[in-house]
């Protein structure tokens, strides 16, 4: 990150991009966390679910509600009193549409979350196996949706700061 930053720089003629971003920080910081999420989900649908369906669920369920607890915390980041959107605005007004875009994506993922962990926390409670190539079909849609999202939000803070987000390494 630090390496990417000081390249961003001598590109910008010296300028620190996060002097423009006060909130940079944060957000690379919950965006690593949540890209660890994505894969914390991604590798327990990957995992064996044949002969040991309640495991297969039960770990699928506990990635899932981490990972809406770290999608908390990236939308208290970006559209919280302070956060990156308001930043943002204020620094490139001309991406509020994009904004908004992003704003509305929050609801829409997080009842895509919560619908799944409804729908698992149901599959737990009863006594007939799991749907895991159902659960399966629909949270790797989620996840897509997610990386997207990230990438359009990576996208959205070069715009507005000419800062690359996007290559974090962990």
């Amino acid at each position: 990150m630090h390496q990417e930053l000081d390249r961003d720089r001598d590109r910008r003629g010296g300028a620190d991009p996060s002097a423009d971003a006060p909130n940079l920080d944060a957000v690379v910081g919950q965006r690593r966390g949540l890209r660890r999420s994505l894969s914390d989900v991604e590798q327990a649908l990957a995992s064996p679910a044949a002969g040991r369906t309640a495991a297969w669920t039960a770990r699928l369920t506990e990635s899932l509600e981490h990972l809406c607890e770290t999608f908390d915390l990236h939308v208290e980041v970006t559209e919280g009193p302070g956060g990156l959107f308001e930043d943002i605005l204020a620094t490139a007004p001309r991406l509020a549409n994009r904004v908004r875009r992003l704003r509305a994506e929050h609801a829409s993922i997080r009842m895509a979350i919560n619908a799944e962990l409804l729908q698992l926390r149901g599959a737990t409670a009863s006594a007939a196996p799991a749907d895991v190539d159902g659960f399966r079909d629909r949270v790797n849609r989620l996840l897509a949706l997610l990386v997207r999202h990230r990438q359009q939000g990576a996208d959205l803070i070069y715009e507005a700061y000419h800062f690359d987000i996007g290559g974090e390494g962990s």
